[in-house]
């Protein structure tokens, strides 16, 4: 498993990483989510040995990343912003990637170029971005890596890409017992196949909860009631709330027999209990306000 105990990171007197904790269990996909400039990257540095902690420890399978050899000849990341030898093809990329990864799977690899379509023997430094978002997502996945690490990895790729780079994690995810942990703006795919997720948040971990359990107790209602009380929604840890016409509308933190028990007792004439998606779940749990969302980039 990957583990994030008590992490400190400081750039001259700044302060990026506070105390940050994070845990992904072992055959498990971890979405690891935040507004621009959270400290995502600066975690996945981190978590690849580029850089050293100041404090606290980071570790898989309780060994410290950081210069380790052992542990990073078992682990592949695709960056957001990708390099590549200017003169290499993706043919001569994957010889490097063989001599620095004793797990390299050349039978997958020549798979994996006929089902991308890509020229093996043109420059990546000609390739588009997607193209070469493609290339390094298959010399990665050559490496069979038992742990991934992806920054931004669906980012200019069409959704027929997008398709078959999933199906590849997910299948070695449920045959390997890969382990990922993906950053991505993209919410409603990381909805679609993550098991946990992280929100950051100003360098700090707000939240870490498996996903189903997230959704299950932050909840968007609508109500409204025959007549006018006072403090309706007593007992509730209202996230949100605003009024259309009669009808209030609200993204409460509770257990979802808790609200409906709160609400019901008031005898409301209109009672909806709607489901939130990651999209809205990470707006709210930020604040939900205007100057908050705008910052947000989907």
């Amino acid at each position: 498993m990957i583990k994030i105990q008590n992490l400190n990171k400081f750039f001259d007197d700044f302060k990026v990483l506070s105390d940050l904790n994070l845990n992904v269990k072992k055959g498990s996909i971890y979405g690891l989510i935040g507004t621009n400039g959270a400290g995502k990257t600066t975690v996945i540095k981190h978590l690849t040995g580029v850089l050293k902690p100041d404090s606290g420890n980071v570790l898989i399978e309780d060994k410290k990343v950081y210069e380790n050899k052992e542990i990073k000849e078992r682990l592949g990341f695709i960056p957001d912003d990708l390099y590549f030898f200017s003169s290499y093809n993706i043919k001569e990329s994957a010889k490097f990637y063989k001599s620095i990864y004793p797990n390299w799977n050349q039978e997958r690899y020549e798979h994996m170029i006929k089902q991308f379509n890509l020229n093996e023997k043109r420059k990546l430094s000609k390739f588009s971005k997607g193209m070469q978002k493609q290339a390094a997502f298959i010399l990665t996945m050559s490496a069979m890596p038992d742990y991934l690490i992806l920054d931004e990895p669906i980012d200019g790729l069409d959704p027929i890409i997008r398709k078959l780079v999933w199906r590849y994690i997910v299948e070695d995810v449920a045959e390997r017992e890969m382990t990922v942990l993906v950053s991505s703006h993209n919410l409603r795919e990381l909805e679609g196949i993550c098991d946990c997720i992280g929100i950051l948040s100003k360098g700090e971990m707000i939240i870490e909860r498996d996903l189903d359990e997230l959704k299950s107790d932050i909840h968007k209602i609508q109500v409204a009631f025959k007549n006018t009380m006072e403090k309706p929604y007593s007992g509730l840890n209202i996230l949100h709330k605003e009024s259309r016409g009669t009808v209030d509308l609200l993204i409460v933190r509770n257990k979802k027999a808790t609200v409906e028990e709160i609400i019901n007792e008031k005898n409301p004439v209109v009672f909806d209990l709607l489901p939130l998606s990651l999209e809205e779940v990470f707006i709210y749990e930020l604040g939900g306000g205007d100057s908050e969302i705008e910052s947000i980039i989907f």
